[in-house]
């Protein structure tokens, strides 16, 4: 019943705030951002939130103080659920962009608000139009906008402390934009639904900020190895919860 009742209120949400939604694109459209990123900064960690707490999840956060203040960061994460997505569009300093697979630009209404949280759709088939959207996710950041990505591509399936290999576009993001990179770390995020059969069951998830990483003053060297670094740090604390 639970998982029935999520799905319901996932959609009746989106209809009934399709008009905020309507006003913030046409503003978009027109030039004024500042409409729409008010608009994204009530309703979408609104929504998320309602849902977190329609499947019973808790969730524990330390590190907040880790997020540089007033600048604009690239926040790198680990990737075990679907869940990932509304814990980091409400657990961190604000709701910020996603760096998403381009199949979710295509969802109704869902990609609406995406939009308006200046989100970019990666299609990880074609290198030249993957590109082009993480030049536009730094372009972004270089305006002031944060931008979230999972650096492992996709969902890592394996037990719980795992990690898939990190992928290099977060890390080209936040270089080629001299942007802090926030490591973040996600346990039980999958106890959710996904070890479940696909049904919600209360869960309860923890996450932690770790410190973030200047990328401005580092050696061609060090660049070339921030990736492993990142996966380092988010993979020593992962055990640690795990422990």
């Amino acid at each position: 019943m639970r998982t029935i009742v999520w799905f319901i209120y996932f959609w009746l949400y989106l209809l009934f705030k399709w008009p905020a939604m309507h006003k913030g694109l046409k503003a978009l459209e027109q030039g004024d951002w500042a409409t729409g990123d008010a608009l994204a900064a009530r309703w979408v960690p609104d929504w998320a939130g309602k849902l977190l707490r329609l499947a019973g999840v808790t969730i524990t956060v330390t590190g907040k103080e880790n997020i540089p203040a007033g600048r604009p960061c690239v926040f790198v994460g680990n990737h075990r659920s679907y869940y990932d997505i509304p814990l980091m569009l409400t657990q961190l300093d604000a709701p910020h962009a996603l760096v998403a697979k381009k199949e979710v630009g295509k969802i109704p209404l869902v990609r609406g608000w995406m939009r308006l949280l200046h989100c970019v759709f990666l299609d990880r088939e074609d290198a030249r139009k993957a590109m082009a959207s993480l030049n536009e996710a730094t372009e972004n950041l270089k305006k002031g906008y944060s931008v979230v990505i999972f650096p492992e591509g996709t969902r890592n399936k394996g037990e719980e402390g795992s990690l898939l290999e990190f992928k290099g576009g977060a890390f080209r993001i936040a270089t080629k934009a001299k942007a802090p990179l926030v490591p973040v770390a996600i346990t039980g995020s999958r106890d959710i639904m996904e070890n479940n059969g696909g049904w919600m069951k209360p869960a309860h998830v923890t996450i932690q900020i770790l410190p973030a990483i200047e990328t401005e003053a580092l050696s061609r060297e060090e660049l070339k190895e921030l990736p492993q670094r990142t996966a380092r740090l988010i993979g020593e604390q992962l055990q640690k919860n795990k422990g």
